[in-house]
């Protein structure tokens, strides 16, 4: 890195995938796996245990940082699919229990965030890492949300077909993605920096750290903290772009335990570390700003 970002040891891009904001079906799901029917309680109550964004918001606002949120706009299963799609188990989980992004209470955080200094970005649709159409619907449709231009995104369960998917972002014109990354693992494989696949303007933000994988795969909180100090002492030893995922929901410490607090840790000790911190797309400015003059 040059100029803006070289001014710090390493970057720390912070995303958030808006995936569930509601409690649906998970509540007799885990009822029943855990045996515990509090977990039915947001189904008659009003209690929202996976609307996190004020939470969010306040942590991110006095630790002085701003991150992404990127917004799903999914398919309805009987609206948009085929009698014959209503019948597959794994449809009902895809496209069903969702949001609607144009929902008064989903445009108002929306714009909220954006008037507050986060990034508002795309979460693309499970079946549209292929379908240019689709991704442009998508935009525009949130950018009519919004009331302004998103700048970039990343695609439902990191579904990527490479370069196609990148192609559609830069045609549609979205400025970087940030899907490059793995379902169940974490870690740099020696990519400390953005890609340009098509050596432009166009980046790619490669994923380091997804809460769930990090937590599933360590033993305990202590032991997933080892693994994100190690990954920050990486980061800082290549003057890295380092790019972490926490889901909304996960901020909710009654029924994730350790998550929010792994994520707060994660950034004071990356400031604490000399490293810039922020949004995807403002450090996509930043990197654009340091671009030499031709």
């Amino acid at each position: 890195m040059t100029g803006l970002l070289d001014e710090h040891e390493f970057s720390l891009c912070l995303t958030h995938d808006v995936d569930r904001p509601y409690k649906t079906f998970q509540a007799p799901y885990y009822a029943l796996q855990e045996r515990n029917p509090s977990h039915l309680r947001s189904l008659i109550s009003s209690e929202r245990p996976y609307w996190q964004f004020e939470e969010l918001m306040a942590l991110e606002d006095e630790l002085g940082v701003r991150s992404s949120f990127y917004f799903l706009n999914e398919k309805r299963l009987v609206r948009d699919k085929g009698p014959r799609e209503w019948l597959r188990p794994e449809n009902w989980m895809l496209f069903t229990g969702r949001y609607r992004i144009e929902d008064e209470e989903i445009a108002n955080v929306i714009r909220t965030l954006d008037r507050g200094g986060w990034e508002v970005g795309i979460h693309g649709s499970y079946e549209s890492y292929d379908d240019r159409d689709r991704l442009r619907y998508e935009k525009e449709t949130l950018e009519n949300v919004l009331g302004g231009e998103i700048h970039g995104g990343r695609q439902h369960y990191l579904r990527l077909e490479r370069p196609t998917t990148w192609e559609h972002y830069r045609s549609i014109g979205l400025k970087y993605d940030a899907t490059l990354g793995s379902n169940d693992g974490y870690g740099f494989n020696g990519q400390y920096d953005v890609v340009r696949p098509f050596d432009d303007e166009f980046v790619v933000f490669p994923l380091t750290i997804m809460e769930r994988p990090l937590l599933d795969s360590a033993s305990s909180t202590d032991a997933a903290w080892r693994e994100c100090e190690r990954i920050l002492s990486e980061a800082a030893a290549n003057d890295a772009i380092m790019t972490v995922l926490w889901h909304p929901r996960y901020f909710n410490e009654n029924e994730f335990p350790g998550y929010r607090h792994l994520y707060e840790r994660l950034i004071e000790t990356a400031q604490s570390m000399g490293a810039w911190v922020g949004s995807c797309s403002e450090c996509y400015e930043r990197l654009e700003l340091d671009k030499p003059i031709q």
